[in-house]
């Protein structure tokens, strides 16, 4: 038994948010069936081999059902009529166009809950406004604050960050709705609109002193603007250092034989002092970096019980050892015989734990019946049964 065992979810997502969503439900146990338009969901089409598709979809059955039909209006009702939770992360005006309000659905099933994601609050002057990760990323303040920290124009984090917050953000939303009907007999509509999700993380770092009124000061915190927050240049590569605590720095400057350095220099003596002088605190730890080698200062500091860490590309992650002994790599067995590797499911559960990742699920044109090897992964699996609708 799983966390979610028998919560029976439709995924009416597309692209990454609302998929992230479902994922992280299907990886705790939920029954998750994904609904596709014909045409299929895009993320099919996007990156190498359709991967990133198979990691937001991974653990879910498939279903290809034309919501703008009337056949596929009737086997949304019936698929309806069985769940728990209805996902979507489509604008409310084109969720209403084609029924996945819950007001729409309340007459086959009182008992459905509605969730969705979508870009601006309802109310507001953008509402209604398309949305995507790198639009929320520019109006939520992340952009601008990249470009400031960095001295450059504004930027983008290269991730579909925002999709991937909102979508952990829209998952902790049903699994609360899922707790509140339990506990209530009460099913709702649950909306998570992206701007205002993730403009409040934004604002929770760097509001700083405009956060009271009358204001204590400006906005942004200063130690994560600094320049020097970054990993640190060695004498044969990188490593990233965080001197957090007093005893971090004291340890710190003992190794290197400096501890009445900072002690007598007012800039470092204490966290309110290199708060103050985050950069020069930060441009000192960078110089005395410099002079060891990565592997040199990875077992200096560990010993002293420092936080350290390589820096690592992606593809180091498929070899790092820790990753390799906690099973965090899983390789799941697809139908053509080949083998996709992904992640294990997120946490640890003493009484509940998550089973093993499955496959993402094919895709059939409703039209012939054939596979249509440009709009799936082809290496996905099969659904069966009344999950494999065509309409």
């Amino acid at each position: 038994m799983t966390a979610l065992s028998g919560i029976r979810i439709l995924d009416a997502s597309t692209v990454v948010m609302g998929p992230y969503a479902t994922r992280l439900l299907a990886d705790l146990g939920a029954d998750v069936l994904k609904l596709e338009p014909p045409e299929g969901d895009i993320m099919r089409r996007a990156g190498q081999g359709g991967a990133i598709f198979a990691h937001l979809n991974r653990s879910k059955r498939g279903a290809v059902v034309d919501l703008k039909s009337a056949e596929g209006q009737r086997h949304l009702r019936e698929l309806a009529a069985e769940a728990d939770v209805l996902v979507h992360n489509m604008r409310p005006e084109a969720a209403a166009r084609l029924s996945l309000r819950k007001a729409d659905l309340d007459a086959v099933n009182p008992g459905l809950i509605v969730a969705s994601a979508y870009g601006y609050g309802a109310g507001g002057p953008f509402s209604g406004r398309p949305a995507y990760d790198d639009l929320i990323q520019a109006a939520s303040g992340l952009a601008a604050t990249m470009g400031r920290a960095s001295g450059e124009a504004p930027a983008y984090v290269p991730m579909t960050l925002v999709d991937r917050v909102v979508g952990a953000h829209l998952a902790f939303a049903v699994a609360a709705a899922i707790a509140c009907r339990a506990r209530t007999g009460v099913a709702q509509e649950v909306e998570v609109p992206m701007f205002e999700t993730f403009a409040d993380l934004v604002a929770s770092d760097h509001l700083g002193g405009l956060s009271f009124d009358p204001p204590e000061g400006g906005a942004y915190y200063p130690r994560l603007m600094s320049p020097h927050r970054r990993p640190y240049r060695t004498r044969n590569g990188w490593i990233a250092v965080l001197l957090y605590t007093q005893v971090h720095w004291e340890r710190f400057f003992t190794l290197l034989g400096r501890e009445q350095e900072l002690a007598d220099d007012p800039r470092l003596r204490d966290h309110v002092a290199r708060q103050a002088n985050i950069d020069h605190a930060y441009g000192c730890v960078a110089e005395a970096l410099s002079h060891r080698d990565t592997e040199e200062w990875m077992r200096i500091l560990s010993a002293a019980d420092i936080p350290v860490s390589l820096v690592n590309d992606v593809e180091d992650l498929l070899k790092d050892p820790h990753l390799r002994a906690t099973g965090f790599w899983r390789q799941v067995p697809l139908p053509d015989g080949s083998l996709f590797r992904t992640t294990a499911p997120f946490g640890r559960w003493s009484a509940t734990p998550p089973g093993p990742p499955g496959p993402p699920p094919a895709f059939r044109v409703a039209a012939t019946g054939s596979e249509d090897e440009r709009h799936r992964p082809a290496r996905g699996t099969e659904s069966t049964g009344m999950e494999q609708i065509r309409s």
